[in-house]
């Protein structure tokens, strides 16, 4: 039986000739443009007359937008592009209609990504050559890496940030992500502001606070972006240079955590971590700063897709266990913890660095999850044991 090889997408920059620059501008406002059209027929229909638009009916749309002078324009592009918007409306809705989403909203022109999907009938690849569609020359891509041996994208993107830097992502099959050999460990981490996570093992990552180490360009920049006339063309180079210092934090940011969670990945078979609810912890107005800086939310996704692909297992246990208050060598629950107590004695006798229990709290927990299927809530009513879920199954696995 063949094995089916996991599909990963490869990400590059490029930097086009004026002559692309100009085309691909052209598709990323006609793909907006088609699916603002779209959402709104798909809205009116829907609120006015209560019936379903699908796919197909906007792409038969698409066709007789076309054939209008007002939207002669959108045969100057690719269609394939224009198709693919219009598949990304369709999704919009069905986890609109399944619960998992929100009502589909418009794109802006300067708030929405800019991004075109090319499929496999809309480009060629050739000798590490990537043409597209409606273009003459392959793109100038800088190869960082190289692709997997032997693999041919079977979808590209192309993006444009903020900060005016162009990217290819090209999805490919890649032979090389199999699962790791099988491990006999297990860690419990536990997220924080000044360490970044600690481990059950003790060990302590420190916070490189990407945004506070640019503060200051950052701010400097903001000022001046503040004093231009809105409108002008000094506006908005010197809203670039803004953009610029957000894209080095965001790089430097998101390179720290691959870095992390590969490690993670590869030293452990069980990871666990705390199901937190990060946006709502943003809304404190001390912290919000410093918690969307640490980018918890992106390390979790990390470590989710990575222990897939790599045959890990990925435990989250629930947000309201007390991991902080919970005492890892007696079991009990201290009635308050401020934050600004970070070595505390239990009753028992037992001394805590603050963080490490948590840590090693949430591997106890996540192991008991794993071993038993029980919850990790604190318990209204005793066990059978006597104890507590998460008490039940032993520190083995560090």
């Amino acid at each position: 039986m063949k094995t089916e090889l996991l599909k990963r997408a490869f990400k590059y920059r490029f930097h086009p000739t004026n002559e692309q620059a100009a085309e691909l501008s052209r598709t990323f406002g006609c793909v907006r443009k088609v699916y603002n059209l779209a959402l709104e027929a798909r809205t009116v229909a829907w609120f006015q007359r209560q019936e379903r638009v699908n796919y197909n009916a906007t792409s038969a749309m698409l066709t007789q937008w076309k054939k209008t002078e007002e939207l002669a324009f959108l045969c100057e592009v690719s269609s394939v592009p224009l198709q693919q918007t219009l598949r990304h409306l369709q999704q919009a809705f069905s986890n609109f209609f399944e619960g998992r989403a929100k009502y589909p909203r418009f794109k802006s022109k300067k708030r929405t990504r800019r991004c075109a999907e090319y499929t496999r009938s809309a480009f060629t690849y050739r000798d590490g050559a990537l043409t597209l569609a409606k273009m003459k020359s392959p793109l100038a891509i800088v190869w960082s890496r190289p692709l997997p041996e032997g693999a041919e994208p079977s979808m590209v993107t192309v993006s444009q940030d903020s900060a005016g830097r162009w990217f290819v992502s090209m999805l490919c099959e890649d032979a090389s992500v199999r699962p790791l050999p099988a491990r006999d460990t297990a860690v419990g981490i536990d997220a924080g502001i000044t360490t970044l996570v600690t481990l059950s093992t003790g060990e302590k990552i420190t916070n490189p606070r990407h945004e506070r180490r640019d503060r200051t360009r950052l701010a400097r920049a903001q000022r001046v972006l503040a004093k231009k006339e809105k409108g002008s063309r000094n506006r908005d180079k010197a809203r670039i240079k803004v953009a610029k210092v957000h894209a080095r934090i965001a790089d430097r940011r998101r390179d720290f955590l691959h870095q992390l969670t590969t490690r993670l990945v590869r030293e452990n078979q069980t990871i666990v971590i705390e199901d937190l609810t990060v946006r709502n912890m943003a809304k404190n107005k001390s912290l919000a700063r410093a918690i969307s800086d640490a980018a918890w939310t992106d390390m979790r996704s990390m470590l989710d897709y990575k222990c897939r692909w790599y045959g890990r297992n990925l435990v989250a246990i629930d947000r309201w266990f007390p991991s902080t208050k919970l005492c890892s060598a007696c079991g009990t629950v201290q009635n308050k913890l401020p934050l600004n107590v970070r070595h505390w004695t239990c009753a028992c006798g037992a001394t805590h660095d603050r963080d490490v229990n948590a840590a090693c709290n949430i591997l106890a927990a996540g192991l008991a999850v794993t071993a038993c299927g029980a919850g990790v809530r604190p318990q209204r009513e005793p066990s059978r044991t006597g104890q507590p879920a998460a008490k039940q199954e032993p520190l083995t696995a560090k």
